[in-house]
């Protein structure tokens, strides 16, 4: 087991890596309690391999407490903005994402999460609009964004979503991917002969942990296997959405548990990946704490106790490895991460 290091990065700007190959990580809703609990009942993590860690101040701006699409445009984009806005600033003047900038790069890029992919946190990597909730909007967006794999939920908003006077979204997905919608037609891909992925496999969020397929896990390994291909390198965004939601409810520390190790099983995809491709970066992190959890236990049994139903201004956890991953160490601001994102990729 690798020793987590804390360190703050005091060096010069980075020296970009040929190609770049970046996958970031968001859990979201997972604050330190989360991951003692997934520890405590798995004995072992994945992240542990990683060797630098460090805390993120999730604040928003004006929001000392921020939502999923604050906390998400402060990686994507490296700024701060206020609550509901993506990839906008308090202005609602767009701003380049990471994606955007690795697409301008000649990169490859992907998206999986295990809500819609209309929701908060993919949606600031490739969207621009002032309200989260205009979920038809960012899919219209999303689909002509050009990116090469997305997987997730949200075929309800790709179908509403318009490009012009009568053509959807979706049908913009069809034209220019392979698009699949079941588990069963995802497995039964030849991955070799895909170049665009497009998996749609719920009307809106997927099923939680215990019925969904395919898994984050799955999906993050095949994502990995398309996007190798590109000589120029990639940028992939990993979200695991639904500890947050279990926390929201307040839900027995199994339920939030379960969703947790699922996600720091894709984190093991990308090390796998990381072991025969060195140069790959990966970090690990969450947009914001839900739920005010506390671990207890009654004898052998964890127990989660809730403050909230909601958000905490709690610091979250950063975990990296790879090229340059010293520099996610220390106690830094959300947005700092996606300026040195940005700066990784360069221009």
């Amino acid at each position: 087991m690798t020793t987590l290091a804390l360190l703050t990065f005091m060096g010069p700007a980075c020296t970009r890596v040929e190609p770049p190959r970046i996958i970031l990580f968001i859990v979201d809703g997972v604050g330190t309690s989360h991951w003692t609990a997934a520890l405590l009942t798995a004995d072992s993590l994945a992240i542990q391999q990683l060797p630098f860690a460090g805390l993120v101040d999730t604040r928003a701006r004006p929001q000392l407490i921020t939502d999923s699409a604050a906390a998400a445009t402060a990686y994507a984009c490296g700024i701060q903005t206020c609550n509901g806005a993506i990839a906008v600033d308090n202005d609602s003047n767009r701003v380049e994402t990471v994606l955007e900038r690795a697409e301008a790069r000649g990169m490859a890029t992907g998206l999986i999460a295990t809500s819609s992919l209309t929701h908060a946190t993919p949606a600031a990597f490739a969207s621009h609009v002032p309200n989260r909730g205009q979920q038809n909007e960012i899919a219209a967006q999303m689909a002509q964004q050009g990116i090469d794999v997305l997987l997730g939920g949200g075929m309800r908003f790709f179908a509403r979503g318009r490009i012009g006077e009568s053509q959807r979204a979706l049908d913009l997905l069809r034209r220019d991917y392979t698009l699949v919608q079941t588990a069963a037609e995802f497995r039964a891909l030849d991955l070799g002969e895909v170049t665009h992925l497009a998996g749609l496999f719920a009307a809106n969020e997927m099923p939680r942990f215990a019925e969904r397929e395919p898994t984050l896990p799955e999906m993050t390994r095949a994502a990995l296997e398309i996007l190798d291909r590109d000589p120029d390198g990639f940028f992939l965004m990993v979200e695991g959405s639904q500890p947050d939601w279990r926390a929201h409810d307040n839900e027995p520390m199994a339920e939030v548990v379960a969703e947790v190790l699922d996600f720091d099983r894709a984190v093991a995809e990308g090390l796998a990946y990381q072991r025969s491709h060195p140069n790959t970066l990966i970090v690990v992190t969450s947009d914001h704490e839900t739920g005010g959890l506390a671990v207890e236990a009654r004898g052998s049994t964890l127990r989660a106790d809730y403050t909230t139903t909601g958000h905490t201004a709690s610091m979250v956890p950063i975990f990296a490895g790879g090229p340059e991953a010293g520099r996610f160490g220390g106690i830094m601001a959300n947005f700092t991460v996606g300026c040195i994102l940005r700066d990784l990729i360069g221009r």
